[in-house]
């Protein structure tokens, strides 16, 4: 059971960066962990997932060569690095970590345990 917690959003302009991070308890080697976003009205949208046994990262077509997923320490294990936003980035995101392990991390969106998120904001 992993416990999580984001930090790291703001209020950034268009072309900013911003670095999110999620402090976790419990074990986060080899199983997969992400991150995601929604917006109101929106459904909850896939960014990048990562696997901690080996660090293979996948990102969405949208956030591919802007955003970077990593993972830190024990502590942190998981960051998500954002350069060049876009107001369409706006969004609360959530930092999560997968009960089952899939190809590609490919794990379905209800399999997933949740932090509370952190709300980011470009403006133009």
């Amino acid at each position: 059971q992993v416990q999580l917690v984001e930090s790291g959003g703001g209020s950034v302009q268009s072309g900013g960066s911003l670095k999110l991070s999620c402090g976790a308890s419990g074990s986060t080697s080899r199983i997969c962990m992400g991150w995601f976003r929604q917006v109101p009205g929106k459904e909850r949208e896939d960014v990048a997932r990562i696997f901690t046994g080996d660090g293979s990262a996948y990102y969405a077509d949208s956030v591919k060569g802007r955003f970077t997923i990593s993972q830190d320490n024990s502590k942190n294990p998981l960051s998500l690095q954002m350069n060049n936003l876009k107001p369409e980035d706006t969004a609360m995101y959530y930092c999560a970590a997968a009960r089952l392990w899939t190809s590609e991390c490919k794990t379905p969106l209800s399999l997933w345990n949740w932090g509370q998120g952190t709300q980011v904001t470009v403006s133009s």
